[in-house]
């Protein structure tokens, strides 16, 4: 099912000041893969995340996706930060979902979906109003995309945001803890639109602490702790098996 790379991380470290988050971390995301990140809060799940499109800029190592360096280029054995300009036009193919939503309030639904294809990418208004509205229907928001954020739940927020990142047509999602900030009868409406790009072969990043998500959907889960990937298999192998003692401790605390 699963050919070619999608995302590679070869040996990525991070640090704030001198306080390291990710320590020579490597993974490889294949194309139609669904990978969860879990572990506990500070472990650099996110911080990961957030390097695949250069929101956090890596010390050390290269990130890439479908086989193109991001946020750097390569003269022989040195590393230097692209323009502005080039990052902006790699993250337009990097959809990312945040916990919070980040809609603009001053727009309908319809709007924020249809305002990176337009600005961004030079979509026909037109063109861009009709993928949008066919977007706002697969998430099943037919009947509110002409509703402001402030007249939305949170849940319908946040189908919102997945209906935006996937404007852009991207190769990969990235989910940054994207039920965190709802009430629980809320969380399964997000899941659900979660799931069904899970089947439609969309691959897919997943901060989540969703254990049951993580389980049924996700062909593997990552454990971080301190900054390293402790150890990665499938769900029965990280649920049912792990190999290590933090990975069963972690387990243990939020089952």
């Amino acid at each position: 099912m699963m050919s070619q790379p999608m995302i590679v991380f070869d040996r990525v470290s991070k640090s704030y000041g001198n306080v390291a988050v990710l320590h020579d971390v490597s993974l490889t995301v294949d194309a139609g893969e669904v990978i969860s990140l879990i572990g506990p809060s500070g472990s650099g799940k996110s911080t990961l995340l957030r390097c695949v499109n250069h929101l956090d800029r890596i010390e050390s190592g290269s990130i890439t996706v479908d086989g193109e360096l991001i946020g750097y280029r390569r003269v022989g054995d040195l590393a230097f930060e692209l323009p502005e300009k080039l990052i902006a036009r790699q993250r337009a193919r990097i959809g990312m979902v945040f916990q919070n939503f980040n809609l603009f309030g001053h727009k309908t639904a319809l709007e924020n979906v249809m305002e990176a294809p337009v600005h961004v990418l030079g979509t026909p208004r037109r063109k861009a109003e009709a993928e949008a509205a066919e977007l706002l229907a697969q998430v099943g928001l037919a009947d509110k995309m002409h509703n402001y954020p402030r007249m939305l739940s949170g849940g319908q927020q946040q189908r919102v945001a997945i209906a935006r990142a996937l404007a852009m047509k991207p190769k990969v999602v990235l989910f940054d803890e994207p039920t965190s900030a709802l009430d629980p009868e809320l969380v399964g409406e997000v899941l659900d639109v979660m799931r069904r790009l899970a089947a439609d072969g969309m691959t897919m990043m997943v901060v989540t602490h969703e254990m049951s998500f993580a389980h049924e959907v996700c062909n593997r889960i990552a454990f971080m702790e301190g900054g390293r990937i402790v150890e990665c298999g499938s769900p029965a192998e990280i649920f049912d098996d792990p190999a290590f003692r933090r990975t069963r401790a972690f387990l243990s605390r939020i089952q």
